[in-house]
Order: structure tokens, then sequence, then C-alpha cells
């Protein structure tokens, strides 16, 4: 066939299985858009409001249903707004690919508009160079089915991530006498199975363990393992902990779910973590936030428990701890070898010998619940950050998908909002940016379009991707956005007051000497938007105005005013951040946090 450079992508995106592309339009990329609206490369398009919204929605999809979705921009400043988007991809492992423009090969290092040449003529791709798996520039237009066979066979293998393409003005335009590659021929069969001898050892650590615990990060997700870490958990009588992109592993009303550990995990998946003698780790790369910052006995403590270290990238394996076992391969793969391997006689012994580990687990399962259950149930208002999250679980359906913003409904919805079923917990595990929640939402209903979605997010996250409100009622995407508005940042505020004793810039307020507190009238932007919405202050109206957002069939808005001074979500591990000198008392309690601290 004799294609132009536009039409080669559109049309391998369109074999290779890509149903969305996102993006906005410019003079950098509109010919290759031009081929989305040829027969047989024709892909719907959304047009967002900001470009970083664009590569978010593409997040949001891949996490909410395991397959890859595109985003498109211009050069210069639209490609640059891509770059956190990326790097919330590139963190979390989330393949997602990312075509731009780029300046004319005629007239690259010349300065046209919008291109970075002063140290590199062109320079960009040396910018996605640092967030993704692999950054390509087309040269030709003839190697363009290379590039995208290569680019989808390096987003997907080993561990994914997002992969940045960037094709020339004149590249878009120009033809050549080219075939589309087809990808089931230039892409590895089947996964990475363990090595047999490592199978064996960790198989005989955790039936002579006293106290294990398997923790289950993103990487199970991804490997659709859920299932057969269920088993293998029931079958030795293993708690099992969650990293935040490992939420929905294992159904949170299982017996042996003992929810997220880290900085703000659980109290129950702290406790029964940091007391493991030995942790099977599945998919998890330790981050701080997930390990307390390694100070023993926050939320692990290894040694002396020993570690069993699955994960499919080998950069992972003893990064951060010592390993026992360290194993490089497929989730699920490992997990059905060692469940092969443990006997109906092996594991009636354990479960035997593990009924008093058993009521130890139940008992801090309690505990939990006695200390969550007062913010979550507590009908004051302004409300807790806790109470909202109580009242929608009660009436989403067990497979609806949560969305959770950075910040304080982070943390409130990992420890407070049970999922029962993978990808229906979704989030910025790591790099955390702000505005990411809202089209990732949009993206995650696009996936699953017959399922609940709900965007958790404060009003400060909120207001950094509010105008992709217009991106859902456009293409008419039904997904419920819950606005908790504390009227600031204050997560911030609170982190401000603990490490430093007081705080700036972390409250929205008029300044003009009285501090009196400044907020947007929230729901009055969505109808303006032309969402649906509801204003809730008092207890007894929150969830019927939930039950209507998630009746109304389109996307819609529920804005609940959170009090400023509500504690957020429980601190029950450590974080490692220092205050000032000249605060004498808080940094001697960081010195004395900081010495405990396990990762060097």
């Amino acid at each position: 066939m004799r294609l132009t450079g536009g039409q080669i992508v559109a049309k391998a995106l369109k074999a290779y299985g890509v149903e969305y592309v996102a993006g906005i339009p410019g003079h950098g990329i509109w010919s290759l858009f031009d081929a989305f609206l040829e027969e047989g490369s024709n892909i719907p398009f959304i047009q967002v409001m900001h470009e970083q919204s664009a590569v978010h929605l593409a997040d949001g999809y891949y996490r909410a249903s395991g397959k890859v979705m595109a985003c498109s921009t211009s050069i210069g400043p639209g490609a640059a707004n891509t770059i956190i988007g990326l790097a919330t991809c590139y963190t979390d492992s989330v393949p997602v690919f990312y075509v731009s423009g780029g300046p004319a090969t005629h007239m690259k290092g010349h300065g046209v508009m919008q291109e970075i040449e002063r140290q590199q003529e062109n320079a960009f791709p040396r910018i996605t160079e640092q967030v993704t798996k692999r950054a390509y520039k087309a040269g030709r237009v003839d190697e363009l089915p290379f590039i995208m066979h290569r680019a989808f066979n390096t987003m997907l293998s080993g561990r994914p991530g997002p992969v940045h393409v960037e094709v020339p003005m004149d590249l878009q335009t120009d033809a050549a006498d080219v075939s589309i590659h087809p990808l089931e021929f230039r892409m590895a069969t089947g996964v990475a199975y363990p090595d047999p001898v490592a199978v064996e050892r960790a198989a005989a650590l955790l039936l002579a363990a006293e106290r294990p615990v398997i923790l289950a990060g993103g990487g199970v997700i991804t490997a659709n393992a859920s299932d057969v870490l269920s088993k293998l958990a029931a079958k030795v009588g293993a708690a099992v902990s969650t990293t935040w992109n490992g939420k929905g592993a294992i159904p949170e009303d299982h017996a042996l779910s003992i929810g997220a550990i880290g900085q703000t995990g659980t109290l129950c998946g702290n406790q029964i973590t940091a007391g493991a003698d030995v942790v099977m780790s599945v998919g998890c790369r330790f981050t701080d936030w997930s390990a307390s910052s390694y100070r023993k006995g926050a939320s692990l403590s290894i040694p002396p428990a020993r570690l069993i270290h699955v994960d499919i990238d080998h950069h992972e394996i003893g990064k951060n701890y010592p390993v026992e076992v360290g194993i490089v391969a497929d989730a699920r793969a490992t997990l059905e070898a060692i469940l092969a391997l443990i006997s109906d006689q092996q594991s009636r012994r354990c479960l035997d010998r593990r009924q008093g580990y058993f009521a130890r687990i139940q008992a801090s399962k309690s505990d939990w619940e006695a200390m969550l259950a007062p913010r979550r149930d507590s009908r004051e208002a302004p409300f807790t950050s806790q109470f909202p999250l109580g009242e929608l679980r009660k009436v989403m359906d067990r497979d609806g998908i949560v969305l959770a913003g950075s910040g304080n409904t982070q943390g409130a919805v990992k420890q407070t909002f049970p999922v029962y079923q993978p990808r229906t917990h979704i989030t910025s595990g790591s790099f955390s940016p702000m505005g990411w929640v809202l089209p990732a939402a949009l993206g995650a209903k696009l996936a699953q379009p017959d399922r609940q979605v709900v965007a958790v997010m404060g009003d400060g996250d909120f207001m950094m991707s509010l105008p992709e409100m217009a991106t859902a009622v456009m293409n008419d995407i039904g997904a419920v956005f819950l606005v908790q508005n504390n009227r600031g940042y204050m997560s911030i505020r609170g982190g401000q007051r603990k490490f430093l004793g007081r705080h700036l810039a972390s409250e929205f307020n008029y300044h003009k000497g009285n501090g009196e507190p400044y907020t947007a009238d929230l729901s009055e932007i969505a109808k303006n938007f032309g969402l649906p919405s509801w204003k809730v202050n008092e207890a007894d109206d929150l969830r019927p105005a939930l039950e209507r957002a998630l009746a109304s069939g389109g996307p819609a808005l529920v804005e609940v005013t959170t009090a400023r001074d509500a504690a957020g979500p429980f601190v029950t591990g450590w974080w490692d951040f220092p205050s000032p000198e000249y605060y004498e008392k808080e940094q001697a309690e960081y010195q004395a946090g900081r010495a405990l601290e396990q990762h060097l």
C-alpha cells in the first residue's frame, strides 16, 4: 500500500487493537490526525482540554481494562504538557502509546516554531527518554511500520510502560510503499516462567514460616494473578497485605486480607506485615510510602524477616531489601508454580499449626475496625474525610470502580473504601500528581462503560483538571466526580503542621488580613459545564445525592463540604521527612525514627 506517515501510524494503531486516541490538535500533528478520518484507520478521537489529561485518560483506560490506549499532541508546549502524565505511567508501569509531531526533517535545528534546539536539534525526545521505556524518532516514512511494531513490543513486553513516537511534520504527509507489520508475528509468546529451584525454595520458606505474609503489589493486577494469589494464601494460611497499586489483588472482605501497608496503611496491614517472619512480595518495588521509609517495625522488618521477592524486572530484586529468594518472572506463573508444589496434606498441617496466627490476624483486623469506625461513621458536618467514602461504598456495586486522587483522599480511600476485585481501585501510586484522577476516571469509564466509575478527589486536585468536565460532557462519558471541598491542600497543611509546626500557602484564603477561607462554588461550576450536580452539607443528604448521580446515566458531580481540621487518613506507619534544624523537638523525633531505617 502507498501510505502517508500519518496513515501508517493510524492503520497500525487500528490493526494493533487501539480503540481510542485522546489529545489536542496543533499544526505539528494535524496531518497525522487527518488519517484518523480515513477508512480503514478511523479511530474515535477524544478531544481533551489539556494535553496532560490526554495521557492520564489513556492511563486510566489501561488500569481499568488491561488494554492500551493512545494519546497524541502537537510539538512544543503541547508535547511538553504530557511529561507529568508519561512520568506517572512510567513509575507505575502503565503502557500508553504516545505519538507527537516534530519539526520537519529539513528544518530541524533551525529554531522553527516550538522547537527546542540549543543543546541538540529537535531535543524534545531527549526529555521523554527519561519518562518512557523508549522514545522513537522517525527519520523516514518507510521506517514507520518497523517503529510501530517495535514500540508496541517495547511497551508490552516484560515490565510494561509508556513509549513515545515522534513523527516529523513532513513525514506525516510524505508517502511510501509499505505494509503494516502484523503484531502477532512481532511479539514474544507466553510469559517468563520462574526458575524451578527458586520456586522450591520459596515454597519451603512459606511452609516453614510461623507468620507468613504475602505482599501484593501492582504487578499482581497487571499479571491477572489475583485469583491464584488468593488460592495460595488460603492454602498456606498467609495473611495478604497490599501496596497502593495492589489494592484489589484480594477481596478485602476475605478473612486473610489485612489491607494496605505504608505510611497511611491500615493498622492491621502494618502490624501483621511488620511482625512476619517470611514476607513474599509479588510485583512490589518497595517505595518509601509502602515500606514506611524502610523503618524497621513500622511496615516491614527485613531482616529478621526473610524475603521472597517476585518481580518481572530484575532491577527491583534486592534494591531496597536483601532477599532470601529472588525470582525474576511473571507473577501469575510464579504463584501457580509455588501453589502446585504444595500438597493438600502439607496445607492441612500448615493451617492446623497456624490457628493461633489466624486468631491474631482477626484480632488485629477488629482493632483496625474499632479505630476506623468513628471517623467513617461520624455524621458531623462539615464531614470527615472518611464519612463520604463509607456512604459511597453502600451505594456502589461490588464491581464498581473507584479512582482516588492525591493527598488526603488517596490515603482515605486506601484505608476506608474496601474493594473486592482487581482493577476496581485505581490510583497514581508513586508519582501521585494532582489533576490525574478526573481524566483517569474518564479513561476508566471508556474502558468499562457498563460499570459504575467514581473519582474521589479534593478541591485542590479537582481544580487542576476542572476543564475536563467539558470532555466528559461532550463525549457523554458517565463518570461521577465526588469532590471533598476543604478549601485548600489539607494534606500539605497537615504535613507542614506536623513537621514544622506552622503552615504556608496550603489553605485557600482571601489575603485581606483576616484569613477568611476561599472556595469557588464547585457544584455551580459543574452545572455551567453541563453536569447535573449536588452540593451536600448534611449527612442525611449525601446518600441520596450519590444515588442520583450514579443513576443519572451521564457525567455528574457531588460536592461535599469537608472540615478543614477533620483528620485525614490515619498515619499508622512512618515517613522519612526531616524538619529544619531550628525545630529542635521535631528534628530529634525525626532522627530517632531515621535510626531505625533498614534500606542501606
